[in-house]
């Protein structure tokens, strides 16, 4: 299975009404579920039995150091906004612009918070219900994977 068919099937999984996906063929694996039991627990597994074929070389996923003090800090309260898909984060609709939301803002259902670009394409982002912004959690131009946590919200 190429990055294409994968790609259309987490389109495909993130616009249907399902919650869990497990998709198996011959010695290729993927597992998708909508969701989390915690704020950052990854919800996508995709396993690959080896094969002798070379394969592409892969991107070093971005990590973050945490400091001692924003561990020992309390949890933050509100809800995810996640990535639909991997892709650039940009927060503008160009770097002219100003950004679609900033920290404090209220936004209303379907508006615009942000932009993911994906192999040239540019995919708006929406609430997916009235919220406040409480924290942006991604830089501008910064890229994100599928399910990663963009921005933290209170539900209004």
């Amino acid at each position: 299975m190429d990055f294409k068919e994968i790609k259309e099937i987490i389109r495909i999984f993130d616009k249907s009404g399902l919650n869990k996906l497990k998709v198996k063929d011959k010695d290729f694996e993927i597992s998708l579920q909508k969701g989390f039991e915690t704020a950052l627990q990854p919800s996508v597994q995709v396993t690959q039995a080896p094969t002798q074929t070379p394969s592409a070389p892969v991107a070093p996923s971005v990590t973050t150091e945490v400091s001692k003090e924003e561990k020992a800090e309390a949890p933050k309260k509100g809800e995810y906004i996640t990535s639909p898909m991997v892709g650039t984060f940009y927060r503008a609709p160009s770097p002219d612009s100003p950004p679609f939301v900033k920290v404090g803002d209220r936004v209303s259902k379907g508006q615009t918070i942000g932009i993911i670009e994906a192999m040239k394409i540019f995919n708006e982002i929406e609430a997916e219900f009235d919220c406040k912004i409480l924290e942006i959690l991604v830089e501008d131009g910064q890229p994100v994977e599928y399910d990663m946590p963009l921005f933290l919200v209170e539900r209004l």
